[in-house]
């Protein structure tokens, strides 16, 4: 078995993740899974005026998996929606300083739970709930 070596940064974000849990009745919620690697995650957006006000994840998988879905809530905090929606796995990649190659796919988890929650905001608004 390979050994993969992670970065400080990847390290803390996996021992120490920021924004884990659930949230109750969140705005928005969005799941991306990869079925090669069985990676999930489950993203929970609090929006007030277009703001992501508050986000929460729940990740089943490896440390970059957990490491970059708690970089990617740290980067969406604060945003509006259109900011938030520029957020790529690039730019988690980028934030966590790097991740081995065989792990770049545990980033675009993020983007892609990302772009499912606001896609269910935006279809809770248009049916006015």
């Amino acid at each position: 078995m390979t050994q993969i070596n992670y970065n400080e940064t990847v390290m803390d974000h996996f021992m120490n993740p920021r924004n884990m849990g659930e949230m109750e009745n969140p705005d928005a919620v969005g799941e991306a899974g990869n079925p090669v690697c069985g990676d999930v995650m489950k993203i929970f957006l609090k929006i007030e005026n277009d703001r992501i006000i508050d986000v929460k994840f729940k990740t089943f998988g490896c440390g970059a998996a957990i490491a970059s879905s708690s970089m990617a809530t740290e980067l969406m905090k604060g945003k509006t929606i259109e900011e938030a929606l520029k957020i790529t796995n690039e730019k988690v990649t980028e934030a966590l300083g790097g991740l081995p190659e065989a792990k770049l796919h545990c980033s675009l988890l993020a983007e892609e739970a990302l772009k499912v929650a606001i896609e269910n905001y935006r279809s809770k608004r248009k049916k006015g709930e």
